[in-house]
C-alpha cells in the first residue's frame, strides 16, 4: 500500500448527522469544561445550523461557545442569540 493510499484512507470523512445527534455533539463540546454555562444556554439544531440561546457571564464567552459549536463536524452554520445579563437576546441575526 503506497503513502499516498494510506493518507487517504487515514482521512475522517464528513459525516452527516440527523439534528438530534448533532446537537448532542454541539452539547458535548461547547459544555466540556466544569465552569460552562449549561444550564443558561440551549442548543437546538435545524438542518445542521445550530442555534445558541441564553445569558453568558462574559463577553468573550459568547464567541467561544459559537467558535467551539462551529467547529463541530456536521455544523453547516451557528446561529447566536446568546446575550449578558441584564440585556436584551439578539431578535435576529
Amino acid at each position: 500500500m503506497g503513502w499516498s493510499r494510506r493518507a487517504r484512507h487515514l482521512r475522517e470523512e464528513p459525516k452527516e448527522y440527523d439534528d438530534a445527534t448533532l446537537a448532542q455533539k454541539v452539547q458535548t463540546e461547547i459544555f466540556r469544561a466544569a465552569d460552562s454555562p449549561k444550564g443558561t444556554v440551549n442548543v437546538n439544531v435545524a438542518d445542521g445550523v445550530v442555534q445558541l440561546r441564553g445569558k453568558v457571564q462574559e463577553p468573550g464567552l459568547i464567541n467561544e461557545l459559537v467558535e467551539k459549536a462551529r467547529h463541530v463536524q456536521g455544523v453547516r452554520d451557528v446561529e447566536s442569540f446568546l446575550h449578558l445579563p441584564k440585556t436584551p437576546a439578539p431578535m435576529d441575526q
